[in-house]
């Protein structure tokens, strides 16, 4: 995630409304790219190291065919001596592979036969890769530019629009040429060329004393276009777990929900864009399979529109239209009135996204948890409004100062209904436990959407919260020691979700013949609780009365097993005749007991209308309404 220090903007452009318009309009949609390097000097000091970063890539490879299988990944090996083809060795004949350099596969999405393609090289490695492969000669020292150009090719030629493009290269060197050569100075040239082409590089030291100094902290500020002085070195066993655990979860923050403008008043606004807190398990989507083979069943939609005859109901016209041309239909009085799609459309489509300053509050006045909505957090965006995050960092410690709260109103995206949100300042806990969590996290505004009448429940708390419901003192510490008993340290990133791990161990162990065990931890077992409080039990025995299960009911039968449903009474012929019954029936709002064919007999008796047959019961209950209705102001 890119910072905003006010130190790295140092242009103030006041941009007109056209140019953020033009700006608002990028678009933000695309896939998400991995291009993987391995430094072949891993093999130097035994294969212990080289299988260590194999074994991240395969847990790479398969979390992110679970997760999102959209995403491209690709693997190059850098500093071999030879330069093997992939198996897909029409894949690279469009693109110049240097010496020193092999391409074991093009970017590509994650299907089952690459994940087992990577599979059986993984088991093959440790014996084969020294001759298949091999190390540079003399110093197992390769062109560094050379590599990089490779890796912007394979990104530029990939065939799909990228979105978020990364290079990872996994190495243990400290520096891929001496200072002094011209390998160097052209490695670092090519650093410029990646901030110009927008692609990512990330280093992953596979040893814990890595230094960046010599070469990849110039490398990388230069590639990212900021300071040398706000570089800070990552620690390297959390980069190799952040690599491991879903791809990398640096960019946790960096996929946003939208982009917006925040108005803070006349001629005076800012872009910013925000994200989840949290990102969301969903389930993968249900498809229907074929038994013998496994192959998904394709589905297609139709919309049919069709034209009936009034008084036979036989279609006189059909025509398959599609959803964009649908339309709304409902009745303005006596008349039929029809909007189409695209009017309704526009009607909703009448503000873009944005955010409207109303006030400050102290943040006292705010509650701690707001049961609503999820929170949200926002950060500064200078891609639209130049010098937004220097504004932005101004309004944001102006508010820590002074322990303020924004109030604002907020439009998340198009065709959407604005919120009343609070905007609570947010900074990052200095913490000196190294978990990949706190990389995640930022300073910033914390979106806190406030409830409304409409989310606000009355609930009646008579029915317990009084004296016959309470217990005892020695009952209530009991209970106080069943609860320390049980207490837990709530860690979200250990806990992981039992239904979604069960359904990827089935999907692995059917597709890749991969068996995996449940990621449980003590904590959360359920019989080291049973033994924590398996001394109260006889205490517990004694305090409280035996527990009394409730005889389960009887479940009533299915109508289709031969039951019948429960019966009302029926209206007979003779009672409809009888216009004093027919106005009870419609004070009492029972005419829907009666059946179309009465209803019928009821406007054609009482009130000399007759409608077609294809009134449907609704029409027929409303028609005599207004008709009784008539009837009384006339009189």
């Amino acid at each position: 995630m890119s910072t905003w220090d006010p130190a790295n903007d140092l242009d103030w452009v006041s941009g007109s409304e056209d140019e953020e318009d033009i700006a608002m309009k990028r678009d933000y949609h695309g896939r998400e790219a991995i291009l993987f390097v391995v430094d072949a000097n891993l093999q130097t000091n035994g294969m212990t190291r080289l299988l260590e970063a194999l074994n991240i890539i395969r847990t790479a490879f398969i979390s992110g065919m679970l997760v999102n299988d959209k995403d491209l990944i690709g693997l190059v090996f850098a500093n071999t001596k030879h330069s093997p083809l992939p198996l897909e060795a029409s894949s690279v004949e469009t693109i110049v592979v240097p010496e020193n350099c092999a391409v074991f596969l093009p970017l590509r999405q994650l299907t089952k036969p690459i994940v087992e393609h990577y599979l059986e090289f993984m088991a093959t490695v440790e014996d084969q890769f020294a001759s298949e492969y091999g190390l540079a000669e003399p110093f197992g020292s390769g062109k560094f530019d050379l590599m990089i150009r490779l890796c912007i090719e394979l990104l530029e030629k990939c065939g799909k629009k990228l979105n978020n493009a990364k290079i990872v290269y996994v190495t243990d060197v400290d520096t891929p040429h001496l200072p002094s050569s011209n390998e160097f100075q052209a490695a670092l040239q090519k650093a410029i060329d990646l901030e110009g082409k927008e692609f990512e590089f990330h280093v992953i030291p596979m040893n814990d004393d890595f230094d960046y100094k010599p070469f990849y902290k110039e490398f990388i500020t230069l590639s990212r276009a900021i300071d040398m002085d706000s570089f800070v070195e990552p620690d390297a066993s959390l980069l190799r777990e952040m690599l491991a655990d879903r791809k990398l979860k640096q960019d946790f923050l960096r996929r946003c929900l939208g982009h917006f403008a925040f108005h803070l008043g006349p001629n005076l606004s800012m872009s910013v864009q925000y994200y989840n807190y949290f990102q969301r398990r969903a389930l993968p989507r249900k498809v229907q399979i074929i038994r013998r083979d496994n192959s998904v069943v394709s589905t297609k939609r139709q919309i049919m529109v069709r034209k009936l005859d009034e008084q036979t109901q036989v279609v006189k016209h059909e025509r398959q239209i599609k959803v964009c041309d649908g339309w709304y239909k409902f009745d303005l009085g006596d008349k039929p009135l029809k909007i189409t799609m695209q009017r309704m459309n526009i009607l909703r489509d009448m503000h873009k996204p944005h955010m409207q300053l109303l006030g400050f509050k102290h943040r006292s006045a705010l509650p701690e948890v707001i049961y609503s909505k999820p929170s949200n957090f926002m950060y500064p965006d200078d891609q639209s409004i130049i010098g937004s995050k220097r504004l932005f960092r101004g309004l944001w410690e102006r508010c820590l100062q002074r322990e303020k709260i924004i109030i604002a109103l907020f439009m998340s995206k198009r065709k959407s209904i604005p919120r009343y949100v609070a905007l609570v300042p947010v900074q990052v806990e200095k913490s000196e436990a190294k978990t990949y969590r706190s990389q995640l996290c930022g300073d910033g505004f914390k979106i806190v959407y406030l409830p409304e009448a409409k989310h606000i429940r009355h609930i009646d708390m008579c029915d317990w919260n009084n004296t016959a419901n309470s217990a005892s003192d020695e009952k209530v510490d009991f209970f106080q020691k069943i609860i320390k008993r049980l207490r837990i340290d709530y860690q979200p990133n250990l806990i992981n979700d039992p239904s979604l791990d069960y359904l990827q161990a089935n999907l692995l162990a059917m597709s890749l013949d991969i068996t995996t065990e449940s990621r449980a931890f003590d904590v959360l077992d359920t019989k080291v609780q049973d033994k924590r409080i398996e001394k109260y039990i006889p205490d517990y025995e004694r305090l409280f009365d035996e527990e009394v299960i409730p005889a389960k009911k009887r479940p009533a039968k299915d109508p289709a097993d031969g039951a019948s449903s429960s019966k009302l009474p029926k209206i007979d012929a003779e009672q409809i005749n009888s216009y004093p019954y027919v106005e009870f029936l419609i004070a009492e709002e029972q005419l829907t007991r009666c059946t179309v064919a009465q209803l019928q007999v009821i406007l054609e008796t009482h009130f000399g209308v007759q409608l077609p047959k294809s009134a449907t019961k609704d029409k027929l209950v409303k028609r005599i309404e207004e008709l009784s209705a008539a009837g009384k102001a006339m009189s």
